[in-house]
């Protein structure tokens, strides 16, 4: 059996300023007390089941896999929870923590805007404050996100700072976090910052890889020979690949390649990072010789950041996942032959899953399968395509 170390070794850490650390090292000793309360789970297991309505199906795409030929190409269908994608895992998770802490007003970072619409909706259920901090244009490539989130009630802060990318919106929040420590939880979107919350999000969103243990076994009567997902900060991964560590499952993470590694428009910051310090961890990041922060592209907002989850970059060093690359047009290309094949729209962050998938496909047995995480649905990228395409 493959066991992690929750430390990751030299990665995560808890890289903050003093005034955050009895605050983080309360969060610590709080979520460690109530990982195991048995009430504590069966509130969020009834919220998970009644309101964001796990479990999630997985579906065998036979019309994808016929065109492609070779492997079985399987969809774990995170697209179909409430709010549309996986983030609602995590959000009721820590708002639901949020609230055992006494702490009644929530801030949240989110560049696609799904955390952000799932921070909004486990804050409204809970009765909880939430406001969002959004970089400019971010928000001005998913408006239809930006208005979900003001219609479920929710604060909204565009950040005008840096690239006005997911990076800057954290900065903010942290700024933020530092200012109202007493009154405020931070709930971050993926398994990125200081300990304890890369452990925390990722136990919250492992609910997918025990689900794709049990279903794909009651399918196949075998594990998956491979699993795949998109890696930003790399929530949905994680929460993918750790219950499947145990198993021969091959785990391989998609990150960004934007419009080529041979320019500085991309965010694979596995392939071609180098360790170092961000929001509080250490991790690998995108950095200049200086040690500052590169500016990064994606055509899918969820996957336009610098840095990555501290686990992810010890799975990578320790060879127990691989991590691939898929620019722009290929995970453009997969939106559509998904879209046009199986009639199911991915997030453009999932389309890059897919595309990796199609490439390795055809190279499989026709007995060997492929499970990929559609981590959320393509609704909010309809815009984006459409400027592509000039449909309308």
């Amino acid at each position: 059996m493959k066991k992690i170390n929750n430390q990751f070794e030299e990665f995560g850490g808890k890289y903050i300023p003093e005034t955050l650390m009895p605050l983080i090292n309360e969060l610590e000793e709080k979520y460690f007390q109530l990982r195991n309360d048995k009430n504590f789970q069966s509130e969020l297991n009834k919220l998970l089941i009644e309101y964001a309505g796990r479990p999630t199906p997985i579906y065998y795409a036979k019309n994808l896999t016929k065109k492609i030929g070779g492997a079985k190409i399987y969809l774990k269908r995170e697209d179909l929870l409430h709010g549309g994608a996986h983030k609602i895992n995590n959000t009721l998770g820590q708002a639901l923590l949020a609230k055992k802490m006494n702490k009644n007003r929530v801030i949240a970072e989110t560049g696609a805007g799904q955390h952000g619409i799932a921070t909004a909706m486990a804050c409204a259920i809970l009765a909880l404050e939430s406001e969002i901090y959004m970089g400019r244009t971010d928000g001005a490539r998913q408006k239809i996100n930006l208005l979900k989130m003001k219609l479920l009630g929710s604060k909204i802060h565009l950040v005008n700072s840096g690239s006005q990318t997911l990076k800057d919106a954290i900065n903010e929040a942290i700024k933020d976090w530092i200012k109202n420590v007493n009154n405020t939880y931070y709930l971050i979107g993926s398994v990125v910052g200081p300990h304890p919350y890369p452990t925390m999000v990722r136990d919250f969103q492992s609910i997918i890889g025990k689900e794709i243990k049990l279903q794909m076994y009651k399918k196949n009567k075998k594990h998956p020979d491979i699993a795949i997902a998109c890696v930003g900060g790399g929530s949905n991964a994680i929460g993918t690949f750790y219950p499947l560590l145990n198993t021969n499952t091959e785990l391989i993470g998609v990150e960004a390649g934007g419009r080529g590694l041979k320019t500085d428009d991309h965010a694979a910051t596995l392939n071609r990072g180098s360790k170092g310090i961000l929001h509080g961890m250490m991790t690998y990041i995108l950095q200049d010789n200086d040690g500052q922060i590169k500016n990064t592209h994606s055509i899918s907002a969820g996957l336009d950041y610098p840095g990555v989850g501290p686990e992810h970059a010890y799975l990578m060093n320790k060879k127990l996942a691989k991590y691939e690359i898929v620019n722009d047009d290929e995970a453009f290309n997969a939106f559509l032959l998904l879209s046009k094949t199986e009639g199911i729209m991915p997030a453009l962050e999932s389309a890059h899953a897919v595309a990796h998938a199609i490439k390795i496909a055809s190279e499989m047995k026709k007995s060997r399968s492929i499970i990929i995480t559609i981590s959320g649905r393509g609704d909010k990228d309809i815009e984006i395509i459409n400027k592509m395409l000039n449909y309308v």
